[in-house]
């Protein structure tokens, strides 16, 4: 990006190659992926709520009376609809060429080129908007410059 806006490539999704967004495309793409975050995280965090209670059920599966082993069904097949919700979460952010960069944070990597090297736009639940990035073999995020966000607002100023 190099602090301007010609190396970045426009914001179209062409399923021949690799997306590439820049930071004024990924943006208009927050409402969608925090309706799907929202699912992903809901679904983890339910996981992760009944997992001590189904680890206690499956050490004593072969003595448990019939309430407890009914319970020990029932959470599996609640654990199969939550896996289940979580993939198709997952596939959302997929098909949107979008990539889960962190499961425990639920980061979301939006792909795109800084300085002719793979990059993401890094955008996590409770933030506004996208603020960070970091390259693709990195994990510390940086700030944004406002060169790039000044230049995106001029972009769409100037369409009006």
């Amino acid at each position: 990006m190099n602090g301007s806006t010609e190396n970045r490539t426009s914001g179209s999704f062409d399923r021949g190659s690799e997306t590439i967004l820049t930071w004024a495309a990924a943006n208009r793409m927050l409402p969608l992926v925090r309706l799907i975050v929202e699912d992903l995280s809901a679904s983890h965090q339910r996981l992760a709520h009944i997992q001590p209670e189904i680890d206690r059920l499956d050490r004593h599966r072969r003595t448990l009376a019939w309430p407890e082993r009914s319970r020990r069904y029932a959470l599996q097949e609640e654990v199969g609809v939550h896996e289940r919700i979580a993939g198709e979460a997952r596939a959302e952010l997929d098909g949107l060429g979008l990539t889960l960069i962190d499961a425990g944070l639920c980061e979301i990597g939006f792909p795109t080129m800084v300085n002719n090297r793979k990059a993401y736009f890094s955008w996590r639940p409770g933030e506004q908007a996208i603020a960070y990035w970091h390259f693709v073999d990195e994990s510390d995020r940086r700030p944004i410059p406002t060169t790039w966000t000044k230049a995106a607002d001029l972009r769409t100023r100037a369409r009006t």
